[in-house]
Formats: structure tokens, sequence, C-alpha cells
């Protein structure tokens, strides 16, 4: 399987007029075509900045950086327009790429009838409920067709039962687009319901200090069906006493 996604020595540290504050060290990873990469540690540990790092937004103080593909980013909040409908929502990214073609505004048509919005194309996203409007936000990320999707916690901002049901439309849209993911997130089920791989952070600044692979029989194939498979404990337990111990 051809690598996507490659990190190799990178390290970071913001700068300011109180000195300089190390974020990264030494991270190192490889990243599979169609692998979805979950990645935990304590909270300021680099989580974020290392997903900035690979969209662009921050170039790395040391090591290197190589991506096969182009990038999409969704982050905590969907981020929608209340003055334009969720289809002129979605045709934003393309408007501004200057892409907007019949076949993708077609292909995005078809999204959103695959994905359950069909009857939401021409609805504010005030009218959409809030599990809604992230389904909506991925398709606007999906609109561009990229190769690997950054997910900045993209459920957080959810209630608890919202948040299951999300996770699991999201998870099953990405596998079924066949799209290399990476997402960040505080959630440890989170993490061992939709990762092939979860990273684990050390407090800052951020090293790798594991990565635990996933792995669950065919029955457990979507996000919601991991969580209760006879597994799913003994992975969540491993990531936790790895966390604790770290702290």
């Amino acid at each position: 399987m051809n690598t996507k996604l490659k990190l190799e020595h990178i390290s970071f540290s913001y700068h300011s007029t109180d000195g300089e504050t190390p974020a990264l060290s030494d991270i190192s990873l490889s990243v599979r075509d169609g692998e979805f990469i979950a990645i935990v540690g304590p909270s300021g540990c680099g989580k974020s900045t290392l997903l900035s790092l690979l969209s662009g937004l921050l170039q790395p103080e040391e090591g290197r950086i190589e991506i096969d593909g182009t990038m999409g980013y969704m982050l905590q909040r969907d981020h929608l327009f209340e003055w334009r409908t969720i289809f002129d929502n979605l045709i934003l990214g393309l408007e501004i790429q200057n892409k907007l073609t019949d076949e993708n505004k077609n292909s995005i048509y078809t999204m959103l009838n695959t994905y359950g919005l069909g009857a939401f194309a021409n609805a504010r996203p005030s009218e959409l409920s809030g599990g809604m409007r992230q389904r909506a936000a991925l398709i606007r990320t999906l609109a561009l067709k990229p190769d690997i999707l950054l997910l900045d916690e993209p459920f957080s901002a959810l209630d608890y039962q919202t948040r299951l049901e999300v996770c699991d439309d999201i998870g099953t849209i990405i596998k079924k687009e066949k799209k290399t993911a990476i997402l960040v997130t505080h959630d440890l089920s989170e993490a061992v319901s939709l990762g092939d791989r979860v990273v684990i952070l050390s407090k800052r600044p951020g090293r790798i200090r594991n990565i635990i692979s996933i792995q669950f029989e065919k029955a457990f194939d979507t996000p919601l069906k991991r969580r209760n498979a006879p597994d799913f404990p003994n992975y969540f337990n491993t990531l936790w006493k790895e966390l604790s111990s770290n702290e």
C-alpha cells in the first residue's frame, strides 16, 4: 500500500517575547493510503500544532514532511454561513478555486442525497441539527476532492448522543470514500472506534510515546459497532494506561 504522508524527525517551538515554548520534538510517522490515524495525548501536547504543520499553516523548524496528494481540513466547528443555503455553503470552496463545474455541482448533489441531506439543499444552516451541519461540513470538504483529510476534534461541539451518531456517520463516509484521514481527539473511545492506528503523544513537547494498531473482526465494521466489540474495552484500557503513566 502506498505511503500518502511521511513525517521525518519533525520538531517545532512557539516563540514570543517571553522565550521559546517547545511544542513537538522528533516526530516521525508514515501514513498509508486509505489509513485512518487517530492522535491522542495530554492537553497542550501539540496535537493541533501537528495538524497545522501537516496543512502548511506552520512550517517545521526541524525535519521534513512529504505529502502525496492534496489536503482537506475539517475544523471543530462547521463554519457554515447563515446567509447562504446549504448547497451554496458546500460550493464555496469550489467557487474560491474556480472549480465550480457542472460535474462538481452534480457530485455535491449526489453526496447530499447519499448522506441524507438531499432534502436540505436549499435550507439555511439554522434549520439543520448539529449532526447534520457536521455532515454538511464534511461534504464541503470532500467537494474539493482531497486525498487526505485532517480532522481537528470535529465532534467536540456536539452533545454526547449526537456525537456518537455523527462520529459513526462521518467515519463510515470517510471509509466509503476511501480517504486517508488523520484525527486529533481527546476522546479515547472515539480514537478506538475510528482509528486503524492510534498515535499516543507524550506531554509537551509532544513526542510519539507509542502507536497502537486497532483491528476488529469484520462484523464490527462501523465506529458504532466497534464500541460493542469484545476487544473494545481492551484497546480503551491500553490507551488509558499509556496516558495515565505519561502524566
